[in-house]
This record gives C-alpha cells, structure tokens and sequence, in this order.
C-alpha cells in the first residue's frame, strides 16, 4: 500500500473536478457559447475524465501505489462524474428518467451493499467483476456520444448510437444488479 496522495490519486480528484466543468459548460450564457460547442467541450471533458479512470487504475498498479484511500475514491468518482453527467443529460431532454433513476438507483443500492457485506466481514463476496466492467465501459461509450448530441456519426447520429448504448447500460446495470444482490445472498449465507 502506498501513501494517500500520490499521482494515480492525483488523478482521480481531477476526475472529481471534472464534473462541475461538464455541468458548467451548459450554466453559460448563450451569448459565449453555443450549444454545439458546449456539446463538443462536455463531451471531451467527459472523454478525458473517463480515460483517467482507466490511467490512474493502471498507474496505481504499475507504480505500486494502491492506498486504501485512492481504493475508495476512485469507484465514488466515477459514481459522482456518471450521476452528474446523467442529470445534465436528463435536464437537456436526451435521456428517459427511467434510465436515469435505474442507473443512479443501482449505483446506490450497490454502494449501500458493499459497505453492509464490508461491516460483515463479507466484501469479498461483491467484489467488482466483469460484469460491472462491461456496464461501466458501456456507459462510459454512451455517455458522451449524448453529450456530443446530433451531430453525424457513421451513418447515424451520435445521439442514436448514445441513447442505444445506455438503454444497453440500462440492461446491463438490473442484470449486474441482480448478480451482486445473489452474491451477497450467498455470502451471508456461508457466514451463518
């Protein structure tokens, strides 16, 4: 374990801070900015934020700097850039509240059994697997194609590929969802 602050933790607090840059692109004024812009700057700040997620893992691994404290961190910020993205996207009309509520609803009620089955001795058991990955990836994907919105992407619009991509998400965060609550089922189980 590695000291609390060090670059791969560096980096996850400038994923932290990300997010009320992509929230306050849209709070401009009109008159600086137009909305294919904001759309074009939320979308990168959104790409670049996710791909430390992906850098500060890595370095953290490669460096041999994990601490405790980046461990924690790292999965809030992604729950906190995701839920804020998701709330500008809702407000923008681009998005259903049902995705919305589903994805953000998961997010908590996971969050919520890790730290129960972690009070019981039984963390391992929610573990992160594939399935998280895969849900997370998606809608890292989706995510700033509908910040991107309209504009064309292939032969359709970026804010079709995006919307099927989270719907996608959508699917994918009920079915990680179920899985989790089952492991943890069986987790209490062999504790008993």
């Amino acid at each position: 374990m590695a000291r609390t602050m060090n670059v791969p933790t560096l980096l996850t607090w400038l994923r932290v801070a990300a997010i009320p840059l992509v929230i306050g692109v849209y709070a401009l004024p009109s008159a600086w900015m137009d909305l294919p812009t904001r759309n074009l700057i939320a979308a990168l700040l959104f790409v670049l934020a996710g791909l430390t997620d992906w850098f500060d893992g890595f370095l953290a691994r490669r460096w041999n700097q994990v601490s405790a404290f980046g461990s924690f961190l790292d999965p809030v910020a992604d729950k906190l850039m995701v839920s804020a993205a998701l709330l500008v996207l809702l407000q923008l009309g681009r998005i259903d509240a049902l995705v919305a509520l589903v994805i953000i609803g998961r997010e908590i009620a996971i969050s919520a059994l890790r730290e129960w089955m972690a009070r019981i001795g039984r963390s391992r058991a929610v573990a992160v697997n594939w399935l998280g990955k895969v849900k997370t990836a998606t809608q890292m994907v989706a995510i700033p194609l509908l910040l991107f919105d309209g504009r064309p992407f292939g032969l359709l619009s970026a804010a079709w590929w995006g919307g099927w991509l989270l719907d996608i998400a959508a699917v994918l965060t009920l079915w990680s969802m179920l899985y989790y609550f089952k492991l943890a089922l069986a987790g209490v189980k062999l504790s008993d």
